[in-house]
């Protein structure tokens, strides 16, 4: 007897022989045991799924001696007619071949007789998206109002390109891709049976390399055991499909998530310099970064996943590794790198980028992360004036004294808080006001950059009965939001009470600037720029004028003071965000 390939020779000849998918054989069963069979059925899926080998035992189920019914006798002459190809009632026909209209009107007569011996004439179209719109159109009524003894099946791996009015008068069942797991079990009954020593690992690869399909991995064995004889390593079957084993994606991963470039790189050289092939190798990375993401949303469950005893401890060990948005984010650099392989020039240099850029997006933070931390940081200094003290900020360095700022109003030396006189009913205006203005601008600007940048836009407005009054122009007033918090309250008060107005409030409020307001001396322009002219900032409409044609009438704005860029660095949320995002500072402009 001539050799029959494994393919064949394995293939299911009962509902309970099929692997994979009890959503289709449990239907057709139930449906023959209540007598409720239809008269055309559509089988869709994959290649090597089953769809034509479901078709052949529902014939079986359909003409055996007694039927219908799903327990037929193996022996029975009109099961072994069907199995064997020859049976009268059971014509299988190749759409591909017999697409046209003349095949499908010679069918339509043929139909009209009577089974020879079994209970059905039945037609197993494969194929049957190959048919022309013709062919089918001509199929049509015969399709709907078939005689009682015709039963039509047909199998395609393409249902969109079979017409709609066909797919409406026919029984609908998608196959599934076979899970990896059961591919392999089902290829370790095989070898067993045929006496062959298959290692678990070459197994597991050649059910990988099927992509679902079982007879693509039957013929695999089939191929493998004509090369390897009685004994199937795992080296065996990566080398001869070019497939990457288990572990080798395990370390390359490893090497991803832990951002050792190195490593990484040096490992796709060697998979690449042993015939491993690069569309495989993505796919399998692909893979198991998806099934690191689902191990870390399901908290460990691993029914969501197709994975053996050793991938799931690699699982356990790399997902503490990085975060859940983390792995989004390689998942979707290796995605794009996927789509754009099969058109790459080199495919090696892109696998190298694409790693690249994984172990770069390790660390991708979102801007709506960035913000959130920012609007963190900005309550935090709102909600405590004073700092923890067990990470206490550095102190900015004092700036070096400078010619254009007048000495502070107490002559001499500074006394303390207690020792000098309260002012707290105090009122100033103009000049004096305006130099007492300069002098608290100074003196927190020491301490807080920050709010000497803002308060550069604002104005004193007065003070008088214990309280200053500053103001924001309507066109700055988007500061007067940031400025206002509690932190800088305190901070202002602190040095107004250093300069002798001891218990007096702050009141920010929206205001216009007077066209003749003084301005302090750390608002006015030295005499000789020290540096070009910068851009204007956020608020400002224009290079030299902070008021549109509409207030043309009014006095020009002050000139912002020099910034300096060390006393912006130096500050202590800034020193706070750079650390939380693991940044540094670039350039610093005014």
């Amino acid at each position: 007897m001539s050799y029959q390939v494994i393919a064949r020779k394995y293939r299911p000849q009962r509902f309970a022989d099929v692997i994979g998918q009890e959503h289709v054989t449990q239907t057709l069963v139930s449906a023959i045991q209540q007598n409720r069979i239809a008269h055309a059925y559509i089988f869709c899926g994959p290649r090597g799924t089953g769809k034509t080998t479901i078709a052949r035992i529902f014939a079986k189920c359909l003409n055996c001696t007694g039927g219908p019914k799903v327990d037929f006798n193996d022996e029975d002459d009109r099961v072994k007619e069907i199995t064997e190809g020859r049976a009268l009632d059971v014509l299988e026909i190749d759409g591909a071949s017999n697409n046209g209209v003349e095949q499908v009107r010679e069918l339509r007569e043929t139909c009209q007789y009577l089974p020879a011996s079994g209970q059905f004439k039945i037609y197993i179209i494969d194929e049957v998206h190959m048919l022309s719109t013709a062919a089918f159109n001509a199929l049509l009524k015969t399709l709907e109002e078939p005689p009682a003894h015709v039963k039509f099946m047909f199998a395609t791996t393409d249902p969109e390109k079979v017409l709609p009015t066909i797919l409406s008068r026919c029984q609908r069942f998608d196959l599934r891709r076979i899970p990896t797991t059961l591919i392999a079990t089902h290829l370790g009954e095989i070898a067993a049976k045929e006496g062959v020593q298959a290692d678990a690992g070459a197994l597991d690869a050649i059910a990988r390399g099927a992509d679902g399909g079982m007879r693509d991995a039957e013929s695999a064995l089939d191929q493998l055991i004509s090369f390897c004889g009685d004994h199937i390593q795992e080296a065996d079957a990566l080398t001869m499909f070019g497939l990457t084993g288990r572990q080798q994606i395990l370390a390359l991963s490893g090497a991803i998530l832990a951002g050792d470039i190195q490593a990484a790189l040096w490992q796709l050289h060697e998979l690449i310099q042993n015939g491993k092939d690069p569309g495989h190798l993505l796919s399998d990375l692909l893979s198991h970064v998806r099934n690191l993401i689902l191990f870390q949303v399901s908290k460990g469950n691993l029914e969501l996943l197709e994975a053996s005893d050793t991938e799931a401890d690699a699982l356990r060990q790399q997902s503490g590794l990085v975060s859940t948005e983390a792995l989004t984010h390689i998942l979707e650099t290796l995605s794009d790198a996927e789509l754009r392989l099969r058109n790459a020039a080199s495919k090696k240099i892109l696998l190298e980028v694409a790693l690249l850029r994984a172990i770069e997006a390790r660390q991708t933070v979102s801007l709506d992360a960035v913000l959130k931390q920012l609007n963190l940081l900005r309550e935090q200094a709102g909600v405590s004036p004073h700092p923890p003290a067990s990470a206490p900020p550095e102190t900015p360095p004092a700036p070096a004294p400078r010619k254009d700022v007048p000495p502070p109003l107490p002559a001499g030396p500074a006394p303390s808080a207690a020792s000098r006189p309260a002012k707290t009913g105090a009122a100033l205006s103009g000049e004096k006001l305006a130099t007492l203005w300069g002098q608290l601008l100074e003196t927190a600007g020491q301490a807080s950059p920050f709010i000497r940048t803002y308060l550069l836009e604002a104005h004193p407005v007065s003070l008088e009965d214990g309280r200053l009054t500053i103001g924001f122009d309507p066109e700055f007033d988007d500061h007067r939001g940031l400025v206002d918090n509690p932190r800088n309250q305190t901070l202002l008060q602190t040095k107004l009470t250093e300069l002798g107005y001891a218990g007096t409030e702050v009141k920010f409020i929206c205001a216009e600037a007077p066209a003749d307001r003084v301005r302090p001396a750390t608002e006015r322009p030295p005499a000789e720029p020290e540096t070009p002219s910068a851009p204007p900032l956020r608020g400002e409409k224009g290079a030299g004028s902070r008021k549109t044609a509409a207030g043309a009438g009014k006095a020009k704005a002050p000139a912002r003071a020099p910034f300096n860029p060390e006393d912006f660095k130096n500050d202590p949320l800034i020193q706070k965000a750079l650390e939380i995002f693991k940044g540094e500072i670039v350039e610093v402009r005014a």
